[in-house]
């Protein structure tokens, strides 16, 4: 097995280290699998994804990145059908995006938003 190193701040070691107490894992190495698993097969099933789809994005954000969510959303008004922003706690932001429209559109935003690396939380659901 390759070992490979990587940087993580101290409140996702953190994290990390609660959820390998929580679920027993028998190390931060096998969260770490764990975590890339998930992460592999959601890109994989989102890969699949074609037609015309309905679906619902969530985003978390801090309220400092305002400019690059408005800046990505102007390029895809034509797959989003609503968008409800919220204030949470201290400076964050939940967007609710209702999407309609062809699945590349769809996968390019979400894509956009993953990559952007100024989203606390990005997931699509797809309806």
């Amino acid at each position: 097995m390759t070992v490979i190193s990587i940087s993580l701040t101290d409140e996702i070691l953190n994290e990390i280290d609660k959820l390998q107490k929580e679920l027993e894992f028998s190390g931060r190495s096998e969260v770490m699998r764990a975590g890339a698993r998930m992460l592999l097969a959601d890109n994989k099933e989102k890969e699949a994804l074609e037609g015309r789809l309905n679906s619902v994005l969530l985003l978390i954000h801090t309220q400092k990145v305002e400019g690059t969510v408005t800046e990505i959303k102007h390029k895809f008004e034509d797959i989003i059908s609503t968008q409800i922003h919220n204030h949470l706690r201290e400076d964050k932001c939940l967007e609710v995006f209702i999407l309609d429209g062809d699945a590349a559109r769809i996968k390019q935003l979400l894509r956009l938003f993953q990559t952007s690396g100024k989203m606390d939380y990005v997931k699509l659901i797809i309806a």
